[in-house]
């Protein structure tokens, strides 16, 4: 689909993964996401990425982030494609959690890629159309990623570090990111003929 407006897209994604202002190397706090019925959302992800259900069964907490579910209508698009491309999350053994995935009918869209021995990935998508990578990242266990998509990837970073600190830096000397505790921010380019 059409990318969304950039500056919507920022206040957006600031509502969501920040509970208030903070100062650098202060940790995220939580990130809201939708689903047509947020406690099967939440009992999915509990299942297939960890973490502990709670707040009735309407969030997931990850160490310190909480991911909230609120209910959306049929018919809204996933998040490939959007300002948030996808979230990623961390196992100690991808393989492991592939095979669960493939047991559990859970839609794989990619598979495993071996990236220099630092760090595997792959792709599967939720049952309410949200891109997530889940990784074999033996540094960052749990909640990993948020990746956000848009047209300037450095004014993205200033932008955030500005607001809420963070510390500047590369993911494994590889891709420009900013850190929050062990969460990192990733912004990849984008064109609206992308």
């Amino acid at each position: 689909g059409p990318m969304k407006p950039f500056n919507a897209t920022v206040l957006l994604v600031t509502a969501l993964l920040f509970a208030a202002p903070a100062l650098a190397g202060a940790p995220y706090h939580h990130m809201h996401m939708t689903a047509t019925d947020p406690a099967a959302a939440a009992a999915w992800y509990h299942e297939h990425m960890g973490g502990e259900l709670v707040r009735d069964g309407q969030a997931v907490l990850y160490d310190d982030v909480l991911v909230i579910w609120f209910k959306k209508d049929a018919g809204f698009e996933g998040s490939d494609g959007s300002s948030v491309d996808h979230i990623g999350f961390s196992f100690e053994d991808l393989g492991a959690k592939m095979a669960s995935y493939e047991a559990a009918g859970v839609k794989i869209l990619s598979e495993p890629i071996d990236v220099r021995g630092m760090f595997k990935f792959a792709f599967v998508e939720d049952p309410w159309g949200a891109k997530i990578e889940v990784m074999e990242d033996h540094d960052t266990l749990g909640f990993h990623h948020i990746h956000l998509k848009g047209p300037e990837p450095e004014k993205t970073f200033d932008w955030y570090e500005s607001s809420f600190g963070g510390e500047r830096t590369q993911y494994k000397g590889m891709l420009p990111a900013l850190l929050y505790d062990d969460v990192w921010l990733l912004v990849q380019g984008s064109s609206e003929e992308m």
